[in-house]
């Protein structure tokens, strides 16, 4: 079985969430209830994919479901350092720009 870990850290203002691994249809549950437990405490979350060593749509509709769920409560949440595969998958499908960090704010920056 794929091994998928998702770890929280806190820093001023935002909470960040450290993935790695693969993230696939087994994460799906594991990685919605962190991003939903992050979003709850704090109005920025920033998920830091460069440990991901893949994502599948299952992870991709699992980042957009929270990143709309943010912007209804207004919070954001924002993915940084994606590499290789999973970089590829988040440009193909447009999420890496939807989900990217705004440019004036480097402390969101990968």
């Amino acid at each position: 079985m794929p091994h998928f870990e998702a770890r929280t850290s806190t820093a001023p203002g935002r909470i960040v969430v450290t993935l790695t691994g693969e993230c696939d249809l087994a994460a799906r549950d594991e990685l919605t209830a962190v991003l939903a437990s992050a979003l709850r405490g704090a109005p920025v979350v920033v998920v830091d994919v460069g440990g991901l060593r893949f994502l599948d749509s299952t992870g991709l509709h699992t980042l957009v479901t929270a990143h709309q769920a943010a912007r209804a409560d207004g919070r954001r949440l924002y993915a940084v350092n994606a590499d290789g595969a999973v970089a590829a998958v988040l440009d193909i499908t447009g999420v890496g720009h939807l989900l990217s960090p705004p440019a004036d704010d480097p402390r969101l920056a990968g």
